[in-house]
């Protein structure tokens, strides 16, 4: 599964340079699908970031509905969509309690009625700089980990979003994850993993659905685990 996921200043410079270059979208449309009581953010959310670590400027903050650093379900989080860079809820609201729906198996995505209609109709890219997961002992949750690609500054999980209400009947925009069986390089942590895709199929995420089709099937990349905090 993917319960949380990192993002850092370099996945936010390269939002900001979707947002602002040629193919880019007004911020104000990339934030109209958020729900209207995610648009006053906790103090200390997303704070303002001056420089990267090696001193280079970074672009202005983004808002700060936006949450940067580690997400969590029902953080509100950029995706690249067909129509650009938007941003959207983390979780479909539950359908039988309360709380939100995260993930998505891909092996039985395309059998769900929550998942059918986004799956075929509005594919998404989630851009991070990796995953967190944890690993198990005696049935507990022990140690926490970042999983990200060697190599790579982005990893891009697949996904998908659909459109909801809020308790006052405005309509706002909420994505899932995909995940697939973990590889060998996942397995000893857990057994699952986000479908990741490559920077260059992004686009083919998005609008090709027989690309859709093989991605699901196919084994995710090989990553790096780091050792990150303890949890009991």
């Amino acid at each position: 599964m993917c319960g949380r996921f990192l993002v850092d200043d370099e996945v936010y410079a390269e939002m900001w340079e979707l947002l602002n270059g040629p193919d880019g979208i007004a911020l104000s449309d990339a934030l109209a699908g958020v729900p209207a009581d995610a648009r006053t953010a906790s103090p200390g959310e997303a704070p303002g970031l001056e420089s990267s670590g090696s001193g280079e400027a970074l672009p202005p903050p983004l808002p700060a509905l936006v949450k940067r650093g580690e997400v969590f379900p029902a953080n509100t989080a950029f995706v690249i969509g067909n129509g650009g860079v938007e941003a959207a809820k983390w979780g479909f609201p539950h359908w039988k309690r309360s709380g939100v729906i995260i993930n998505a198996r891909s092996e039985t995505a395309l059998e769900k009625n929550m998942f059918r209609g986004p799956l075929m109709r509005r594919r998404c890219v989630i851009p991070s700089s990796g995953f967190y997961e944890w690993s198990r002992g005696g049935g507990k949750l022990k140690d926490k980990y970042l999983l990200r690609l060697p190599g790579e500054r982005v990893l891009y999980m697949a996904g998908m979003i659909s459109i909801f209400r809020d308790s006052g009947g405005c309509e706002y925009s909420a994505f899932v994850i995909l995940t697939t069986a973990a590889n060998e390089s996942m397995a000893p942590i857990h057994d699952r993993m986000p479908v990741i895709l490559a920077p260059d199929e992004r686009e083919q995420w998005i609008g090709d659905d027989d690309f859709m089709r093989q991605a699901l099937r196919r084994p995710g990349p090989e990553l790096v685990s780091h050792p990150g905090a303890t949890s009991g």
